[in-house]
């Protein structure tokens, strides 16, 4: 049983990503990168930038993305960095959490000793 976007017609990939193996090094699209449409596909387009477009109407995960289109992850990479070369997407980083006060769990690890 062969894996999507492994062994299947490594042409079509060369294809898609017209020869590039590597999206450009600033490339802001992580595993978990939410990405957002900005625009809707139009008539002429590639395929798989369409079906980007479609499926991001709503924040999707760029791993969801690659699932979506059984390819892998460096291929979706490089379709994303083309729709937002092209100002068809954006990327939005999860927000990181703050980490809590060191000082309040400290506070917080005496209360609990004292009980």
């Amino acid at each position: 049983m062969s894996r999507p976007g492994r062994d299947d017609a490594p042409d079509r990939l060369y294809t898609l990503t017209q020869g590039r193996s590597r999206s450009h090094p600033d490339n802001p699209f992580d595993l978990v990168t939410l990405v957002v449409a900005e625009c809707d596909p139009v008539p002429g387009m590639q395929s798989e930038h369409a079906a980007i477009l479609r499926m991001t109407e709503r924040p999707t995960a760029v791993v969801e993305i690659a699932a979506e289109l059984k390819l892998p992850i460096g291929i979706t990479r490089i379709l994303l960095c083309d729709l937002q070369a092209s100002g068809r997407v954006s990327a939005r980083h999860p927000s990181k959490t703050a980490l809590p006060d060191l000082d309040l769990l400290k506070q917080v690890l005496v209360g609990l000793r004292n009980l």
